[in-house]
């Protein structure tokens, strides 16, 4: 993932200040009894560095849409009569939802109905006419067979009957076209009910009682809330990395508002296909949101994870400070504190911790080896080190020394995971 050290150094002055404002909450007896003596030294905020590998992800923005969603239009014209449904309701395939007025279709239909019987009946009404000359045919032909009638009178029957075979083609196609015409016109009828093409929940609904609506007007939009997709996008260089069937991480909630969920899905599917401008792809992941924590169009933060670093020692990014004197990136070390600090995991109120007495910190250069979203595997320092995640900026030009509190990994991870307003808020919040 890449490094980016500039968000890491507006995420420190962010921790920093949360520190600032921490200490100014820190005042009991004791730090009145010191008062000169202590006021020159900065309190922080450090953990004990680890060893371990790093879990490798790419952080990605995606966008939240569902598997099947589609926007419902009309497909004739007409005025709105009634709608059977509400935004929000889940309807079934087939469902009517809203009714156009219908009269106009229905005195089409039955003109086409009356259409079809008029020819109806002048088909019965050929047949009937070719079956009377046959007979006469039969009997006139019986009697030329006994020369009791002229050759003539055989010849106008063949011509009648001709004519009368050709009536009843006629007959039949005008039929035949009069019933399709009659099959049409149900159908232009049944599409003044306008019905749900899929299950799914209804949204954005735009249609009023009375309101004349046409093929090109958006009615609804209907989509399979249980089963949605997060679309992302994929640069050129991650696809040396991401592969389809990759575990992905899909962050909802707030993490400010400590409602945050993760929802562990795979890598569906990856575009072959790269936008010859951007030089990007599109990724899609399948999730199966039973609870309803997505919405479609929601952005969510999406992990794609795709391995693990080699072993390091291994601190939180917010660890990380460059030296604004030197340049040097490295890290604040409390060489004197042991594994006898106990880490705190939460700060309530008032019931801040204690901080140590003043204690020796000195400035470590470090090399990163390995990156990750909240942490990086660094050579330099050895595991165990207690390294300053808050306060940096505060030791740059002091004396060498501060008073430190022990805080624990998950709480400073969760700092850093906060959004940048998230942070700010909650420091001026005091929590």
């Amino acid at each position: 993932m890449i490094f980016l050290k500039a968000d890491i150094s507006i995420h420190n002055l962010l921790l920093t200040l949360a520190a600032m404002l921490l200490v100014s909450c820190y005042g009991d007896s004791n730090s009145r009894e010191e008062g000169a003596n202590t006021a020159s030294i900065p309190a922080v905020e450090a953990v004990q560095a680890r060893y371990g590998s790093l879990p490798l992800s790419e952080r990605l923005s995606g966008t939240v849409v569902a598997q099947n969603q589609v926007q419902l239009y009309p497909e004739i014209s007409g005025k709105i009569s009634q709608i059977h449904v509400q935004t929000g309701d889940s309807v079934q395939k087939g469902e009517p939802l809203i009714s156009l007025e219908d009269r106009q279709y229905r005195e089409q239909v039955e003109q086409a109905r009356a259409n079809a019987r008029i020819n109806q009946a002048r088909l019965k009404q050929a047949q009937a006419r070719y079956k009377e000359l046959e007979a006469q045919y039969r009997r006139t032909k019986q009697l030329s067979d006994k020369n009791l009638s002229s050759d003539m009178e055989m010849e106008t029957l063949e011509a009648q009957m001709s004519s009368a075979e050709a009536d009843i083609e006629l007959a039949e196609a005008q039929l035949e076209q009069s019933e399709s015409s009659l099959q049409e016109q149900q159908e232009v009828l049944s599409k003044t009910v306008i019905r749900a093409p899929i299950n799914g929940t209804v949204g954005q609904r735009n249609a009023e009682v009375g309101m004349q609506v046409g093929p090109n007007t958006s009615l609804f939009k209907i989509g399979d809330l249980n089963n949605l997709r997060i679309e992302v996008v994929l640069t050129d260089d991650m696809l040396n990395k991401v592969q389809i069937g990759q575990t992905a991480r899909i962050y909802t909630g707030s993490a400010a508002g400590g409602n945050r969920e993760v929802i562990e899905a795979r890598l569906s599917r990856i575009s072959p296909f790269l936008n010859n401008i951007t030089r990007s792809t599109e990724g899609e992941i399948d999730v199966a949101d039973r609870d309803h924590n997505l919405r479609p169009g929601m952005f969510v933060p999406v992990d794609i994870l795709y391995g693990e670093s080699r072993q390091a020692t291994i601190i939180p990014t917010s660890a990380l400070f460059t030296n604004p004197n030197t340049g040097e990136e490295g890290v604040y070390v409390a060489a004197s504190l042991g594994s006898e600090i106990e880490p705190v995991e939460q700060v309530e109120g008032e019931n801040l911790p204690p901080l140590t007495e003043p204690t020796g910190v000195q400035f470590h250069p470090v090399d990163v080896i390995a990156e990750g979203r909240l942490e990086v595997g660094i050579e330099g320092i050895e595991s165990g080190s207690w390294v300053v995640t808050v306060g940096q900026d505060l030791l740059v030009s002091g004396p060498g020394q501060a008073r430190v509190r022990a805080s624990s990994w998950d709480r400073i991870l969760a700092l850093q995971g906060l959004q940048r307003q998230d942070l700010l808020q909650r420091v001026l919040d005091g929590e």
